[in-house]
């Protein structure tokens, strides 16, 4: 189809914004066939062709091509996105995280949420799985990917909500030509071997007026247990023995049995810690298509897409991995046949030859295990031409969905239909005292949920210049202006067990049914100011104005304005101002309220669940460290009192009252490319991002903290997120439900550089050297506007987390590349560094900087077969371990867990 002037112009452009798409900027990270970058369309701002589109443009914008991908040896995008310096852990295979991402993958950028970041598909939205709006990226097939765009800052501007810390573009290889095999095999010791197998076709049709590419594949993910790696050995997960611990309750008699059956006096546990998961195993299916076809020669086009991804996920959902075990007291017949000498002098029967013991017992199931199987459809169509030469029109429409059902296994349901314990119901008809003693008929599958989420985008962008109309000394203006409709809907049904708290293990899953749509208007303008004058090659302001309409909350408006300055050739500097929204999410505005026990958080507590460490850590009014006049104001138990945290419940849930998430964002950058150092280019941005009325959900060592111990005042609004018996005094309830609280900040420098030269070593070499770091110089949250802000710069810990997912917010990240060519032949040396970070809540509890230096190679054997081998985390680095145990499997999802990892990858293109 004949291209019109503004499409000649703008190459890549979304169908949502033809102009902005355009304007993005990509820092690539290294190239397979040579270190140089290869020169791709962009815009001719000057009249002249430049080869890196990230040095012409005013957004800042890191990318990573297929190059390196291939170089990564990338089985799943969560492989692509742990090697990104903006990025954080989000949630991944660890699944250290919270419940609602069963096995899922995602992106936090910044570390300031995974709800914050926007995730795009060609340019348009990926479908949500969850109700927080996150997408797991893992549907994504690695293999197709072209290019992987990260653009760090407010867009909402540009491609509507959520595009609050940045956006996350997957380009995808729509327009491949041939037929490709590819396959790739890693291998760490121990667990965690990947494997996948990919099959890529695509051609011309009907001589050259269409186009077809599409592609099938299969990935697998082994587990890796916990026991398998030593850095888990001083992190416990204590649980009662399979011998159980009983006490007569008449007499207060105590006797126990280990794991072994031998007989004792003290209490029984046992460490349960190497059976979890460190990876959660996974399988994937993938498939889609892709065409595009003129309809009327150099007037319409047809195009679209189907995508199709099968996941499936053995790991942790809400019911984490804890054994199930009984703490019940059940009846013992004086005739009960199990019953040895010295058992039953230890018991009180009654006159009805009944004993009432109390017992303390892991069932023996093993661990629990939630199994999810995740399918996500997403089909688009579009029709897309010219006007005339200087107006193009896209209209397209898509649809998406994700149907996701979650099994809980090895656990069970404690009451039979009259109502009964089931447990007491076999207790005197098999020998609840033998650890040997198989319970399985306890044991029973369990619903955990069934989720449908949905997501229908229709989109009209009309773009184009005023090259007839009215241009200026510096040429036409651009221009792109467009309406939108979007609808989010989700469905999710609990299974009942876990919903009615009936089952053995914990619950916090809800029914729900809600949706909203939203209605908007965009416009965006590139206009030319100056050219080819003394300092100024070039003077370009651009901008951009979107109003939504939501039907759940209140409406918004969101606006960008941007400068490019280009002095000469060598010398461009950057800047934009942008504001973002994020409209509250399914879950924040329509989430019932779920109560769970605060047992569950209690360290203390038998029932501690450790991947929900850190959001409790007992009552200051009891154990001494609070205000005494402030205890005694808000009713509190004297110290020494004893408490019992199963009495107590932990609430969260959404808020129909709940409003848009505000954002203002800045960024200055240069881009310097000195004509005298050839191969050499730099980019430096600084950025700032203030997010106000941001949702929040105030954990309870938060509240107490700031209610006893920081600021004991009277009328301290979070006293009342953590309620008390009025007559006992103690803890009776946290609230942990969203609200507009909270105001997140952060600032920090962008860094990339590159210089490549060719015979360095006198080898007939090229060598490249490039570099992209992320510097926070500074990073804070507060809760509400009567506390003080937070430093979380280089912390980790749910008190600065974005959205439960990423708990590390290292103020320095980057990595660092050295490419080397030679024939057919490219060697990389990679150097990815996190850097040192400290508890928000404890200075003292640090964990050291982490450096992982990956090596990898690729040949090209033949003009058909391509061999690419490496090896990453070279020299098997083990994550640092946080004092508090509880917090391990939160801040080893930033790290690697695997260790050192050998791979092979082979790509066959006859």
């Amino acid at each position: 189809m004949k291209k019109n002037r503004i499409t000649r112009i703008l190459t890549g452009a979304a169908a949502t914004s033809l102009l902005t798409q355009s304007l993005v900027v990509g820092q690539s990270m290294a190239q397979q066939s040579e270190p140089a970058v290869s020169e791709t369309e962009v815009i001719r701002v000057t009249g002249s062709r430049i080869a890196r589109t990230e040095l012409t443009a005013t957004s800042p914008v890191t990318s990573v091509d297929k190059a390196q991908i291939q170089l990564d040896r990338a089985v799943t995008v969560e492989d692509i996105a742990m090697k990104l310096p903006q990025a954080a852990g989000g949630a991944n295979s660890t699944g250290a995280t919270v419940g609602d991402s069963l096995g899922s993958s995602t992106i936090d950028l910044r570390g300031l949420g995974q709800n914050r970041t926007l995730v795009l598909i060609n340019g348009t939205r990926a479908v949500p799985f969850s109700f927080r709006n996150s997408v797991d990226v893992n549907s994504i097939p690695a293999g197709l990917i072209k290019r992987v765009d990260i653009l760090t800052g407010g867009a909402a501007a540009i491609y509507g909500a959520d595009a609050v810390s940045g956006v996350v573009n997957f380009i995808l290889d729509d327009q491949f030509d041939g037929f490709e095999l590819s396959s790739s095999y890693e291998m760490p010791q121990g667990g965690a071997e990947q494997f996948n197998f990919d099959a890529t076709f695509g051609g011309n049709i009907n001589d050259g007026r269409g186009h077809v590419s599409g592609y099938v594949g299969y990935a697998e993910r082994q587990d890796l247990l916990a026991g398998e790696r030593d850095f888990t050995a001083d992190t416990a997960t204590i649980v009662p023995s399979t011998g159980g611990n009983f006490t007569d309750i008449a007499s207060g008699n105590f006797f126990a049995f280990d794991n072994n059956g031998n007989f004792s006096t003290e209490r029984q546990t046992t460490n349960v810690t190497s059976e979890r998961y460190l990876v959660q195993p996974m399988k994937r299916l993938t498939g889609g298509v892709f065409f595009n076809y003129d309809l009327i020669e150099g007037k319409a086009e047809a195009y679209g897409r189907a995508l199709f991804t099968q996941v499936r996920v053995t790991g942790a959902g809400s019911t984490g991995q804890t054994p199930v075990s009984v703490n019940q007291p059940v009846s013992i017949s004086s005739d009960n046949p199990f019953l040895s000498e010295r058992i039953r002098d230890l018991l009180t029967f009654g006159d009805d030859g009944l004993a009432r013991v109390n017992v303390e017992r892991n069932l023996g199931l093993g661990l629990q295990e939630t199994k999810m199987t995740r399918n996500t459809l997403q089909v688009q169509f579009g029709l897309r031409g010219d006007i005339n030469d200087n107006i193009a029109w896209d209209l397209y429409g898509q649809y998406g969905r994700t149907d996701g059902k979650a099994t809980v296994y090895n656990n069970g349901i404690r009451n039979d239909a009259a109502g009964n314990s089931q447990f007491a119901n076999i207790a005197n008809s098999v020998d609840i005292f033998n650890p040997e003693t198989d319970l399985s008929s306890l044991s029973s599958p369990i619903l955990h949920s069934d989720r449908q989420r949905e997501q229908s985008v229709m989109a009209l962008t009309f773009s184009g210049d005023t090259f007839d109309i009215l241009e200026l000394p510096a040429g036409p203006v651009s221009y792109a202006v467009g309406y939108e409709y979007r609808k989010e809907h989700g469905i999710q049904t609990a299974g009942s067990a876990l919903r009615n708290g009936t089952a053995y293990g914990l619950g916090g899953i809800f029914d729900m049914d809600a949706s909203f749509d939203s209605r908007e208007f965009y416009a965006e303008l590139l206009v030319p100011l100056l050219a080819d004058m003394s300092f100024v090659k070039e003077l370009n302001i651009e901008g951009a104005y979107r109003t939504s309409n939501y039907s759940n909350t209140d409406s918004a408006n969101t606006n960008k304005l941007g400068l490019s300055w280009a002095v000469n050739d060598d010398l461009r500097f950057r800047a934009t101002r942008q504001t973002a929204i994020r409209a509250p999410n399914l879950g924040e505005f329509a989430g019932p309220e779920t109560l769970l026990s605060l047992s569950l958080f209690d360290e203390t507590s038998a029932d501690f669940v450790p991947r929900l460490g850190g959001r409790f850590d007992g009552d200051p009014c009891l154990d001494g460290r609070g205000d005494a006049e402030q205890c005694a104001r808000y009713g509190a138990a004297q110290p020494g009192t004893a408490f019992d945290s199963s009495q107590a419940t932990y609430s969260f849930g959404g808020n129909p009252d709940i409003k848009p998430e505000q954002a203002l964002t800045y960024t200055l950058g240069m881009v310097y490319t000195p004509a005298y150092l050839d191969g050499f280019d730099v980019t430096l941005d600084y950025y700032d991002i203030e997010i106000t009325d941001a949702v929040s959900q105030i954990q309870p060592i938060s509240a107490l903290t700031s209610c006893y111990i920081d600021d004991p005042v009277e009328g301290n609004p979070l006293c009342d997120a953590v309620l008390r018996d009025p007559d006992t005094g103690l803890i009776s309830q946290a609230l942990v439900n969203d609200f507009n609280l909270a105001t997140l900040e952060q600032a920090g420098f962008d860094l990339g550089m590159r210089y490549q030269v060719d015979g360095l070593l006198d080898m007939g070499e090229t060598v490249q050297f490039s570099y992209q770091g992320n510097v926070v110089t500074s990073q804070s949250r507060q809760n509400n506007a009567t506390v003080p802000a937070l430093d979380c710069k280089g912390t980790f810990g749910t008190s600065c987390t974005g959205d439960f997912a990423s708990i590390l917010q290292a103020d320095y990240r980057h990595r660092a590349v050295v490419d080397m060519l030679i024939d057919n032949i490219n060697v990389q040396l990679s150097w990815r560094r996190i850097g040192s970070v400290a508890n928000a809540l404890d200075e003292s509890d640090t964990l050291s900087a982490q450096n992982y230096i990956d090596l990898a190679a690729s040949w090209q054997v033949t003009d058909s077969l391509q061999v690419t081998a490496g090896v990453d985390n070279l020299f098997d680095k083990a994550p640092p371990k946080p004092l508090a145990g509880g917090n391990l499997y939160g801040s080893v999802s930033d790290y690697d867990a695997v260790g050192r990892t050998i791979g092979l990858s082979l790509r066959y293109r006859p």
